[in-house]
């Protein structure tokens, strides 16, 4: 929040009970119009390129259909130790706030296409007991500004 705040970046936080599945935060009852973002974070088989990989929370997470659109060998999840290393953040908590973490960059950032378009997207703040809902454009300056480069996916 400190981050989003220094850059002058507006956001809303809403407290509420942990959810960890978009089943979870659909029970919540949040404004149909904003965009609940699935946050992946997945890696290619030897683990050399670590990916978030952030999609419409309607989408499907289709592995072989990402994997073929960031030109990648066989993807999976991230362990629990390359979330901690990479995000710093526990499964569950995935978001792009956790690239502040990323100092070197490492981390490649793909959002489906479609979130452009959304009035306002929500994330967890790298807790799964909140939500910062923001714009695109706001969520693309904060993640220019720890020296990633957001890219787009079509899903």
């Amino acid at each position: 929040m400190e981050r989003l705040r220094a850059l002058g970046i507006s956001y809303e936080l809403v407290e509420h009970a942990p959810a960890f599945t978009m089943d979870e935060y659909n029970a919540l009852g949040f404004n149909p119009n904003d965009e609940i973002c699935k946050n992946l974070f997945l890696r290619d088989y030897k683990g050399k390129r670590h990916m978030l990989v952030v999609l419409k929370g309607s989408k499907h997470a289709d592995l072989r259909l990402i994997q073929a659109e960031v030109e990648s060998s066989k993807l999976s999840f991230a362990s629990d130790e390359r979330l901690k290393k990479y995000l710093d953040v526990q499964k569950g908590s995935v978001s792009p706030f956790g690239l502040l973490f990323d100092t070197e960059a490492a981390v490649e950032v793909y959002f489906d296409e479609d979130l452009q378009n959304a009035p306002r997207l929500g994330f967890h703040p790298n807790d799964n007991t909140a939500t910062v809902f923001l714009s695109f454009a706001d969520v693309r300056r904060y993640i220019e500004s720890t020296g990633h480069t957001l890219r787009f996916l079509r899903v």
